[in-house]
């Protein structure tokens, strides 16, 4: 399972505000039976690789169609094959447990 950061960043829009663009593609992420957690700084996403790519092209796409004239999109990928529990849940469990 693939654990993925995703900040898509809509420039040209005459507006310094992002959350109408924020909404919109976290609108088509919802849309799908992938996990994912939105934050202040971007969205996580878990789930197959291959899935979350094609949706986050379809999420690239989206503030083109609502005028902006270009679009940044940022994303990190963690692939980690070799552990059954790689998900958002069990990498914030791991920190965690250090910290105590």
């Amino acid at each position: 399972m693939a654990v993925v950061f995703l900040s898509i960043t809509p420039l040209g829009t005459g507006t310094p505000s992002v959350s109408t663009y924020v909404a919109g593609v976290e609108k088509i992420l919802r849309g799908t039976q992938l996990t994912s957690q939105l934050t202040a700084m971007g969205t996580i996403i878990e789930g197959d690789l291959d899935e979350i790519l094609a949706v986050i092209r379809k999420m690239h796409e989206h503030p083109f169609t609502q005028g902006a004239v270009r679009v940044s999109t940022f994303i990190k990928i963690d692939d980690r094959r070799d552990k059954p529990d790689h998900s958002i849940a069990g990498k914030m469990r791991s920190v965690e447990e250090k910290l105590r």
